[in-house]
């Protein structure tokens, strides 16, 4: 048996640091570009469009995004003619689906709130297409049973937010 001058947990740690030396040299993928893109500094969104039965939505999703624009982003919302992109939607669909229901009295206990969206974010100077999504889906669910008897409202918020989370998450570079 070869007995070496360093120990067992020693000879770890060496090969680990050697492994993330090499990693790093390598770039392992950083890099030292923001997270959106650069050449954007203000936004402006259009109201979303609803072509379904359910009423609103499409004002408390273009109020979701803005907010969530201004919370997330470096962008700053404005208005179109001062904008150097603008984001513009439609929510394609919006579909309530029961999750579970009681045994006793078929009562249903869970909802599934789903609203299926396409959004186009384009730098208005030049007519590029930034980033586009079609027919994006996002669910939230609530529980109108009686013991929570949440509304339909609430499913319909945390859908909107899961949205607007989602299309602010696509605004990032390289996506």
């Amino acid at each position: 048996m070869i007995r070496l001058p360093w120990s067992r947990p020693a000879l770890t740690l060496i090969a680990a640091a050697s492994v993330s030396a090499a990693l790093m040299a390598a770039g392992c993928g950083y890099s030292r570009e923001g997270l959106y893109p650069a050449n954007v500094s203000t936004v402006a969104v259009d109201g979303f469009t609803n072509h379904c039965f359910y009423q609103g939505v499409e004002i408390a999703l273009t109020e979701a995004l803005i907010k969530e624009i201004e919370l997330r982003t470096p962008y700053k919302v404005t208005a179109r003619s001062r904008a150097d992109s603008v984001i513009t939607g439609e929510i394609l669909q919006i579909r309530q689906e029961p999750r579970s229901r009681r045994r006793t009295g078929g009562l249903v206990q869970d909802v599934e709130y789903r609203i299926v969206v396409s959004f186009e974010w384009k730098d208005i100077r030049s007519g590029k297409i930034i980033r586009q999504r079609v027919g994006m889906m996002v669910s939230a669910g609530f529980l109108p049973a009686n013991e929570v008897g949440e509304t339909l409202i609430r499913g319909q918020n945390q859908a909107v937010q899961r949205v607007s989370g989602r299309i602010v998450s696509i605004m990032k570079a390289d996506m």
